[in-house]
């Protein structure tokens, strides 16, 4: 539980902020073991889970890169977190500073208060601070860690910015064609009705299909919605997930592009944290926790089993025929030269173009395919559509 609370410090100036304990009476414990005088405390109440805000990656990326610009000029961790809760816009984030803040104060680390706070800080930003704490090097690990994040996020708005486009069109393609087939093609059939003529085959099908879904729409949305959710639940086992991530990659247009993003996102994550300080093995297992992919994680297991037994990172992503074979021998090279970590980087800083240029043909092929599609299809119904009024047209002429 969390509580408000205002006291009063050994200076006697009024302090504000929040504290998570059991009850009440742990929290005053707590803040008296702060040497802070109780003056008011509350519970925090809780807001409905349907409005609750959650921590941004934003928030975390703009905190990184504050916190090192004040540990980097002398600012004592505490005052600088001060400062940042403040300055914090986001309230659930708000919270989690004003929570660390306050661990920090009663003698924990900064690893340990940012680990009790997984939806902000994760696995990989944990071990990072942990490392640049034990080496004296906060403000240079926190630099590190927010060229990361700022690197990440921009790798993942590009891949949504290439994906928003084709979904509204496909989306609004999908919603007019419904509209067309459920509402407006009733309409004509009714007309055609009158004709007393037999109706062209392309017209007859589309009532048809028109006729369909008017009679069993309930049951195709149950159906679809069964469908999803039956889909999602297998995907959260552990069978679903590895043989989807491992579907996913070996499709013939998107598989090229998410094993870019993947290959990216492992050299940079791997690469940082080598730099920062972080054993490989521990390092390895972070990255392999973080990638996102189940394919990719047993992949990189393997290679940390490897380096446990004498052998090499190389070895075993060579073995997976998951990684380009240049990607492998940029990383054996490193191995041999010790400069694995700058190896990384670059291999990294490559592929985050490689990125660029994927998503750049992917977007540029499925626009005009997704129009072309549109087309046809729209173009299919409008032409059944119109077809019997040819056919009238033609009958009064011979009239």
């Amino acid at each position: 539980m969390q509580f408000a609370y205002k006291a009063r410090d050994s200076g006697g100036k009024i302090q504000e902020g929040l504290v998570e304990a059991a009850d009440q009476k742990a929290a005053m414990t707590r803040l008296r073991d702060q040497k802070l005088a109780v003056v008011e405390i509350t519970q925090k109440a809780k807001k409905s889970p349907f409005f609750k805000p959650k921590v941004q990656a934003k928030d975390v990326v703009m905190f990184s890169r504050q916190l090192s610009t004040l540990v980097s000029a002398g600012v004592p961790i505490v005052q600088g977190l001060n400062i940042l809760e403040a300055q914090a816009e986001n309230p659930a984030f708000k919270t989690v500073v004003t929570a660390l803040r306050t661990d920090i104060e009663a003698g924990l680390s900064i690893a340990e208060g940012m680990k009790k706070h997984p939806q902000a800080f994760s696995e990989l930003y944990v071990s990072m601070i942990k490392a640049g704490e034990v080496g004296g090097i906060l403000d240079t690990i926190l630099e590190r860690l927010s060229g990361f994040l700022e690197a990440s996020e921009a790798l993942k708005a590009k891949v949504k910015s290439a994906m928003m486009y084709p979904a509204i069109v496909g989306g609004a393609a999908v919603l007019i064609t419904v509209f067309l087939i459920v509402f407006v093609i009733p309409i004509f059939k009714e007309i055609f009705s009158g004709f007393g003529a037999e109706l062209p085959l392309p017209t007859r099908i589309v009532c048809g299909i028109s006729d369909i879904l008017r009679a069993n729409i309930i049951y195709i949305i149950l159906v679809l919605g069964g469908g999803i959710y039956g889909f999602k639940k297998y995907l959260k086992t552990e069978k679903g997930q590895e043989k989807f991530d491992d579907l996913s990659l070996k499709l013939p247009v998107f598989g090229i592009l998410l094993k870019k993003v993947a290959i990216a996102k492992f050299t940079r994550t791997l690469g940082t944290l080598i730099k920062s300080g972080v054993p490989i093995l521990q390092g390895l297992e972070t990255v392999a926790k973080t990638a996102g992919n189940k394919t990719i994680e047993r992949v990189i297991n393997q290679s940390r089993d490897s380096i446990r037994e004498g052998g090499r990172i190389s070895d075993p992503l060579r073995k997976a025929e998951v990684f380009p074979p240049m990607v492998i021998q940029m990383i054996s090279v490193g191995e041999e030269t010790g400069g694995l970590d700058n190896m990384l980087g670059k291999i990294a800083d490559f592929y985050d173009q490689e990125v660029d240029t994927a998503v750049h043909g992917l977007t540029s092929m499925i626009e005009p395919l997704i129009m072309i599609v549109m087309g046809v299809v729209i173009g299919t119904i409008v032409i059944a559509m119109m077809m019997p009024m040819f056919s009238m047209g033609e009958l009064a002429g011979k009239e």
